[in-house]
């Protein structure tokens, strides 16, 4: 969501305003517009949710539902929140045991020796 949000943000922002304002035609502004706003609000509640279940402070969680609506954020917070969740799904296992064979030690996982 953050990647569609974002992108549609910069289609709107770089090429529907200027062609509303300097070339008199608003389709693109209106159309692109409309869509980004509506995916923004799936947007919003996708993020909170995400944020919510991964424990993200009030401010860092206020910055990212915020990131909509400034272009290029959102792939900067897409980024960092994907780092996170990557970070928290990924639980860290038991050391993995030395043992000692006839060649000496072998240390690491089994798919390492």
């Amino acid at each position: 969501m953050a990647y569609t949000t974002a992108v549609l943000l910069i289609v709107l922002v770089f090429v529907g305003i200027p062609l509303q304002v300097w070339g008199h035609q608003s389709i693109v502004a209106r159309v692109v517009g409309t869509i980004h706003g509506y995916l923004y609000l799936v947007y919003l509640l996708a993020a909170f949710d995400l944020t919510r279940k991964l424990g993200v402070r009030i401010g860092w969680m206020l910055l990212v539902l915020l990131a909509g609506t400034v272009p290029f954020c959102a792939f900067v917070a897409e980024r960092k929140l994907t780092a996170l969740y990557n970070r928290s799904a990924s639980p860290a296992g038991p050391p993995v045991p030395s043992v000692t064979g006839d060649r000496g030690a072998v240390t690491g996982p089994p798919s390492e020796r």
